[in-house]
């Protein structure tokens, strides 16, 4: 008789062949920090915080690999770059075409309702160039009372 977990694919061979899938190593470091990013559906957060979950969930990792990791796993088209802050860079682990609420004084990112915005009155395009990507980022701040 099977028990219900061996039908479930291992968290840890999923990250695996993700990381293959794009043409990176899968080492014990970065199948670690993938399966922390991806695990949770799609999600912003800083190197500063991911570092923290990995510390917290018994990861040896050092800042400034999460950060080299981080934008591997960028360049290597798994994750999105979001600047909302000139001090604060987002890794957004949704790679579609979607823009973005910054809510300032929390720190908070969050996806947009596609659909709920539209892009308009853009320039001419320079001859030979294309629009790779358009990032739209409405800031929020609480009302005051």
């Amino acid at each position: 008789m099977y028990s219900k977990s061996e039908h479930l694919p291992c968290p840890t061979r999923l990250a695996g062949d993700r990381l293959r899938s794009v043409g990176l190593r899968p080492t014990r470091q970065r199948i670690a920090l993938a399966g922390l990013l991806f695990a949770k559906g799609d999600r912003h957060l800083t190197a500063e915080e991911l570092h923290e979950e990995a510390v917290g969930a018994g990861v040896p990792v050092s800042l400034a690999t999460v950060y080299n990791t981080l934008h591997q796993f960028t360049d290597a088209g798994m994750l999105r770059v979001l600047a909302v802050e000139s001090s604060k860079t987002y890794f957004d682990t949704n790679t579609s075409d979607h823009q973005h609420f910054f809510v300032e004084g929390e720190n908070e990112v969050m996806d947009i309702p596609t659909g709920e915005l539209s892009v308009g009155g853009l320039p001419e395009i320079p001859e030979g160039m294309e629009i790779a990507h358009i990032d739209v980022v409405v800031r929020l701040r609480r009302k005051s009372s």
